[in-house]
């Protein structure tokens, strides 16, 4: 389902989701369409084929294209090529959708064999990466593979000249023969367990998932972009050709509600970055309650916007910062919430026991260096993920779902069962196990099912609302706990130095 960041859908979305659609759906309707003895012939292919250009020899070769959509992604063209007349042949996918708002970075630990067989699209920004022997797969054509098919294809690449290598350079030989070695042993399942990680600045390269997984075993993490990779992709401001007039690009519809949008809210704020009253720059002291607004950037298009915020006091926690950005140029929308004071000591592990629908209705903070885990329900959600929520705990399961469903499925979360042939491009174990997924995490919201919600916050900085406040919560068990050294190393803050750091900067004696 295409969609803008915000979201929306797009005007057309409805005719991409009929040309993107599972494998199975295709394969059923290619099936009736031959079964029809009404004497009337449909043209219903899987595969669109077109006579092309072969680059090697010049003649006219076959280009086959494959529309479909993968789950929990989005959707893909596959294209293959073949030269009946010399015998060249290329296979690639490139991605159908835009390019999202947000960079992507997914990693992956692999234990055992079902991990090498887990789907990966490496798209033609992405840079993959062996972590484990530090070695990089550079951005290049785009891949629909798993990863025991990219470990292999590195391997191969490598075998290629190693004889060449030896000879020449038996030292460089050497060690790609080590690597080769080390390759090798990951295929065959003698070397686990081992790290993988796809980084894609476009956000359309994508590891795939399993529902239940352990903490640290599967990881997904958005970033905006920096401006040397919007540049890459060419992003930023539209540069008229000489001669032609700028066109700047509008935001399509949306269904908020008029009075939320930037202008109809009381008072109005700006759409542009323009500094109005309440701008934060031009006040000494941040208010409680107070709307405030600041120029920022999309980081969708990179055009400018206005960033507004709000100080929160929430209480028996802190004060929080609630943070909303509305481009007016290509729609993008975002909420987050921000927590604020000094660094604490510790980490926070807050566990929450949901019995009742009151439990349900509890506010809930995740920050966005939290962890969420529900165990009875297999759910695991990695820190950066969702970025920071402030709602309640009936909410958060229900967005955790909506998001799941779209992208598996195709449904909307009002769609009460999954549609025959829904998610069929999955395997059929996998298709099983998520069916059971969304069945008990239908349960817990409706409040039929009892289970244990645990924030996991380095930063402490995630709540969880108290009905017995000033008084302990019996549901609500706290626990501080020491940060380990990649957590502190994930925050930045071994590398922060606040006591005698005017001493690394004195000159050498002598020096002028």
């Amino acid at each position: 389902m295409t969609q803008q960041p915000n979201g929306q859908r797009l005007e057309g979305a409805d005719l991409m989701q009929d040309l993107f659609q599972d494998m199975g759906r295709k394969v059923d309707g290619m099936g009736e369409a031959n079964g029809h003895t009404n004497g009337e012939e449909e043209d219903q292919r899987v595969v669109d084929e077109i006579e092309s250009l072969c680059m090697n020899c010049h003649e006219n070769g076959t280009t086959r294209l494959l529309l479909t959509r993968i789950p929990f992604f989005r959707e893909i063209i596959i294209m293959s090529f073949a030269c009946d007349k010399c015998g060249f042949q290329n296979n690639e996918i490139q991605s159908a959708g835009q390019i999202q708002a947000k960079g992507a970075r997914y990693a992956l630990r692999v234990e055992r064999e079902a991990d090498l067989q887990r789907q990966v699209v490496k798209g033609d920004t992405c840079i993959f990466r062996l972590e484990d022997i530090d070695l990089e797969i550079p951005a290049g054509k785009g891949q629909y593979t798993n990863i025991e098919g990219i470990v292999s294809a590195v391997k191969t690449d490598l075998e290629t000249h190693q004889d060449e290598r030896m000879r020449q350079m038996p030292e460089v030989g050497q060690r790609i023969a080590g690597v080769i070695q080390t390759l090798t042993d990951m295929v065959e399942g003698r070397r686990y367990p081992f790290m993988v990680s796809a980084d894609d600045p476009t956000g359309n390269s994508w590891i795939e998932p399993k529902p239940g997984e352990a903490a640290g075993k599967w990881a997904k993490v958005e970033y905006n972009r920096t401006a040397t990779q919007n540049g890459m992709l060419g992003l930023g401001d539209d540069v008229p050709a000489p001669g032609h007039e700028h066109h700047t690009s509008t935001a399509p519809e949306t269904e908020l509600r008029p009075e939320y949008h930037p202008a109809g809210m009381v008072p109005a704020l700006p759409t542009d970055g323009a500094p109005t009253a309440n701008n934060v720059d031009t006040e000494d002291e941040i208010v409680e309650d107070q709307v405030y607004s600041f120029p920022a950037t999309c980081p969708g298009c990179t055009r400018p916007c206005a960033t507004n915020m709000k100080m929160v006091n929430i209480p028996h926690f802190k004060q929080v910062v609630l943070m909303s950005t509305v481009c007016e140029d290509c729609g993008y929308r975002s909420n987050e919430v921000k927590t604020g004071g000094e660094v604490p000591e510790k980490g926070r592990k807050i566990t929450l026991k949901v019995n009742t629908a009151e439990d349900l209705a509890r506010d809930i903070l995740k920050s966005e260096s939290a962890a969420l885990a529900c165990p009875e329900l297999q759910l695991q959600v990695a820190p950066g993920t969702m970025g920071g929520r402030f709602t309640t705990v009936e909410g958060i399961l229900t967005n955790i779902r909506k998001d799941l469903r779209a992208q598996a499925f195709g449904l909307e979360d009002g769609d009460a069962d999954i549609a025959e042939g829904a998610g069929d491009s999955m395997t059929s174990e996998s298709k099983r196990t998520w069916e059971e997924f969304f069945a008990s995490l239908a349960e817990a919201i409706e409040g039929k099912k009892p289970f244990t919600l645990v924030l996991e916050d380095p930063m402490a900085s995630s709540y969880v609302q108290s009905l017995t406040a000033p008084e302990p919560d019996p549901q609500i068990e706290i626990a501080d706990y020491e940060r380990t050294h990649e957590e502190e190393e994930d925050l930045g803050l071994n590398d922060i130095k606040t006591e005698g750091y005017e001493q690394d900067h004195q000159p050498a004696a002598g020096s002028t």
